[in-house]
């Protein structure tokens, strides 16, 4: 327990238009709470967001609720904020439960002074966490390139895994949901109109995702029914990630709000989506997207991804405008119009394109199909491979090897009608696709080609070539791959006739930025 009269000046916030905010009774609480003395001398840090203050002291981390009422909660009564505290200590457990220890109260002494888990009245509440190296935050990582492609792959399957395991919540999300999120978006931009976010472009982002949402409402409520909307983190941005015994993990998950965090799994990862997008990486949100779906094979969620993109970069918005309102500075007002604008943008997203990539095993079509599906859409075409598609029909994990009934002909044929279904319903919701497969046979090409002539849309096809001693030493060098090809696959394969390849034939021997940018050419990216 430790206990300190107050000392250290708080930093106090201005009131924010359009919300409540009590700062001048928590000041006592946060003087306190800031002042060294009250955790053993060790120095303090102090964050500010808009509706919360975190202590970082020592090994601990203590989080203290604002008394804000803002359009989407209201902490101002300690029975809210004890409450909030509680929810946060439970749902953030589920993916962090070595990093959150408890909720403590913040109690008045019989001499007056305050203390952190003392005997007395409490006079609020925070939750304790355990503290990490801030440098590990993702949004610090991603800008001091520690974002490898096996740190993402690693972060992607901890989300995959957070949302499988996430409780059902049929009874929230859909088009109701989506509806409040947008009128909630608009509210809380409003008492910054003119100051800060020109009022025109709030009203069109108002009109413009409502429009969006009556056509793709009926898809969300049929993702609802089959229990894809389920009680998620909420704010799954980059600054809500961080390393933790070497793990990516995620913490800060949304406590105070159903209608925020029982939401459509790929409007969760559409937070993580958008931030990494708006930061300028969108080959990494394009790979965490691909590696998603590889997991998952959610590939009707894809065609929502305009909407959810927007409402999340609207949500950044209102948020920094907030923050700019109570001081913030110009650094924020210029982020808020930033995102603003973002969110218009993703409405309007290039019109649906399909390119299929095709090649003997080791012959790095994979490669060349997830890296070009960033030039293809936002933030990237969904790239369908039938090495993925095979473990979902078989229903094993996507690193597991299947045995020679995985790769006979019926479930062969199987998996490329699923292929071409798939790109067919990526395309008619909207969205670019990739058909990642061998396509050895000439009936495969054609019938890849007739998806697109159906959809009406503009059709590329690349075939890989690379020598076989090459196309061997990849084969081994593959780690965590979801191919189960080896180089006895790739001699077999050196045998089929293939018959005229009609599409544009790439060396991918070549340095991969060399056999990338000859992939562009052809497909004009």
């Amino acid at each position: 327990m430790a206990t300190a009269r107050a000392s250290t000046r708080a930093r106090r916030a201005s009131p924010c238009p359009g919300c409540d905010v009590d700062a001048t009774s928590q000041s006592e609480v946060i003087r306190f709470l800031a002042d060294p003395a009250s955790h053993g001398g060790a120095p303090v840090e102090r964050i500010d967001t808009h509706i919360s203050t975190v202590i970082l002291t020592g090994r601990s981390v203590f989080k203290l609720k604002k008394a804000v009422r803002l359009p989407f909660l209201d902490f101002t009564t300690l029975a809210a904020r004890k409450a909030a505290c509680d929810a946060e200590l439970a749902i953030n457990r589920r993916a962090a439960p070595d990093l959150y220890l408890g909720v403590m109260a913040v109690t008045r002494t019989a001499a007056g002074d305050l203390a952190l888990g003392g005997d007395g009245e409490a006079v609020d509440w925070v939750v304790e966490m355990r503290r990490f190296d801030q440098s590990t935050l993702f949004d610090r990582l991603v800008r001091t390139g520690g974002l490898d492609r096996p740190r993402l792959n690693q972060l992607t399957e901890a989300i995959a895994a957070f949302h499988r395991a996430a409780p059902v919540r049929r009874d929230k999300g859909g088009a109701a949901g989506l509806a409040w999120t947008i009128d909630t978006n608009r509210a809380s931009m409003l008492p910054h109109v003119s100051a800060i976010l020109p009022a025109a472009q709030v009203e069109r982002l108002a009109g413009e995702s409502r429009a969006a949402l009556a056509r793709l409402g009926p898809l969300m409520e049929a993702r609802r029914d089959a229990g894809m909307v389920r009680h998620c983190h909420g704010d799954l941005h980059l600054g809500n990630i961080c390393l933790f015994d070497g793990r990516p993990t995620l913490f800060d998950a949304i406590e105070f709000s159903e209608d925020i965090a029982c939401i459509d799994v790929f409007y969760d990862l559409a937070f993580l989506l958008m931030d990494l997008d708006h930061r300028g990486a969108r080959p990494m949100a394009n790979w965490v997207l691909n590696h998603y779906l590889d997991l998952t094979a959610d590939f009707d969620g894809v065609g929502l991804l305009p909407l959810f993109l927007s409402a999340r970069a609207a949500i950044r918005a209102h948020v920094a405008a907030t923050i700019a309102a109570n001081g913030g500075g110009g650094e924020r007002i210029t982020e808020a119009r930033a995102y603003l604008d973002a969110a218009l943008a993703y409405l309007s997203p290039p019109p649906p394109r399909l390119l299929a990539v095709g090649g003997l095993s080791g012959s790095g079509k994979s490669r060349m199909g997830r890296e070009l599906a960033t030039f293809l859409a936002v933030p990237g075409a969904a790239v369908v491979r039938t090495d993925s598609l095979r473990k979902h029909l078989m229903g094993v994990a996507i690193h597991d090897r299947l045995g020679p009934e995985g790769y006979g002909e019926e479930t062969t044929e199987r998996t490329y009608r699923t292929l071409y279904d798939t790109c067919a319903r990526l395309l008619a919701a909207g969205h670019s696709a990739v058909a990642d497969a061998v396509f050895a046979r000439p009936d495969q090409r054609a019938a890849i080609e007739a998806v697109a002539a159906r959809a009406g849309v503009r059709f590329d096809g690349l075939w890989l070539d690379a020598p076989p001693d090459l196309a061997a030493a990849r084969i081994l060098g593959r780690k965590a791959n979801v191919s189960d090809a080896t180089p006895e696959v790739l001699q077999r394969q050196l045998a089929y006739d293939l018959g005229a390849i009609t599409w544009s034939r790439i060396d991918s021997s070549p340095p991969k930025e060399e056999s990338l940018a000859a992939g562009r050419a052809a497909i004009g990216v």
